[in-house]
């Protein structure tokens, strides 16, 4: 789930004319990379990214380069990589899943089965790095190269994790994986472009404090698609409610609930075998409270993000502070 549209208009006036013509480029861009690669993998790729969202993390890129951000090539590019990835981790992660549905539409591997599905996210991986390539610059692939074995690692976590309920702490790195380390990477490759000024970067510079920004509200925003998972109604998230238990991933909104309440501790994930069950167990955490503790960590998390951004220019910290908001706001 993303931001509203709302608060992204509302980010992208904040962050000028530029950002408004950045964010048409990047569209453009992107429907221009779904083609070229044969009748089929177009087609699946344009699904792909037509469904992309509210461009979130594109919207990190351009505003940690600043507000009003340059409107350079270089910066396109970076955001391009970001969402395609982001696009990519999405296809496989339905492949992985079985996922019939993917913000109420049906998911590539449902559509045109597991080779195309496993195909197209392969392509969308390959033409991010190739953006990045085309930019020149060794140190904008080495931190998307970064956040994509994270993201892999958190994915192997999760499967190793599967079934099993796990401390908070392994929950919440398998988190910062899988869904924080791209917007780090988000905020650090804008950071990258900030007027050019790639020496002051590297010897310190907004990077590694913008990094950080974007890692806390990323786990926030996990957090609260765990809450949405169980409390979401399935018009809204596109899918069941309890999904996530359906194919073994116990989130924790699940492992809070099974600490305060002695009736689930007895609990057998693999028992839950179809969409009833699923939407039973998650009326049980709601009960528990368990849904209020973990939008209070969220929100801990985006405060917490907000007062340790690094002094910034007063459009560019609103505009960012705008994001970290419209995360929590998402999940109100």
């Amino acid at each position: 789930m993303s931001v509203t549209a709302d608060t992204v208009r509302a980010v992208v006036e904040a962050g000028g004319d530029e950002a408004a013509r950045l964010m048409i480029r990047l569209e453009r861009r992107l429907e221009s990379l779904a083609t070229g690669h044969g009748a089929e993998l177009g087609r699946h790729a344009a699904h792909t990214i037509a469904a992309g969202g509210k461009r979130l993390r594109p919207l990190l890129v351009f505003l940690s380069a600043g507000a009003p951000p340059p409107e350079s090539d270089a910066l396109l590019r970076s955001a391009v990589s970001i969402e395609l990835v982001h696009s990519a981790t999405l296809v496989h992660d339905d492949v992985l899943d079985g996922s019939a549905l993917r913000r109420g539409r049906p998911t590539i591997i449902a559509a045109g089965g597991r080779l195309a599905a496993t195909a197209t996210g392969d392509l969308l991986f390959s033409r991010a790095f190739a953006e990045l390539v085309a930019s020149r610059s060794a140190d904008a692939v080495r931190v998307l190269a970064r956040a994509s074995r994270k993201l892999a690692a958190g994915e192997l976590m999760q499967r190793a994790d599967a079934w099993t309920v796990v401390a908070p702490e392994r929950c919440l790195e398998r988190s910062r994986m899988k869904t924080a380390a791209l917007f780090a990477a988000a905020c650090e490759l804008g950071a990258l472009e900030a007027r050019g000024d790639r020496p002051a970067l590297a010897a310190g510079g907004n990077g590694p404090a913008l990094a950080a920004f974007g890692e806390r509200i990323g786990l926030a925003f996990q957090l609260l698609d765990d809450v949405l998972d169980v409390a979401g109604p399935p018009e809204r998230t596109g899918k069941p409610r309890g999904a996530d238990l359906l194919d073994g991933t116990v989130n924790l909104p699940l492992i809070v609930a099974l600490e305060r309440d002695e009736r689930l501790r007895g609990l057998d994930v693999r028992s839950i075998a179809s969409a009833g069950d699923a939407a039973h167990v998650c009326d049980l955490i709601a009960a528990t409270g368990a849904l209020e503790e973990v939008r209070a960590r969220a929100a801990a998390l985006v405060a917490d993000a907000k007062s340790e951004l690094p002094r910034l220019p007063a459009r560019q910290r609103a505009a960012l502070e705008l994001i970290a908001d419209g995360v929590v706001e998402r999940y109100s």
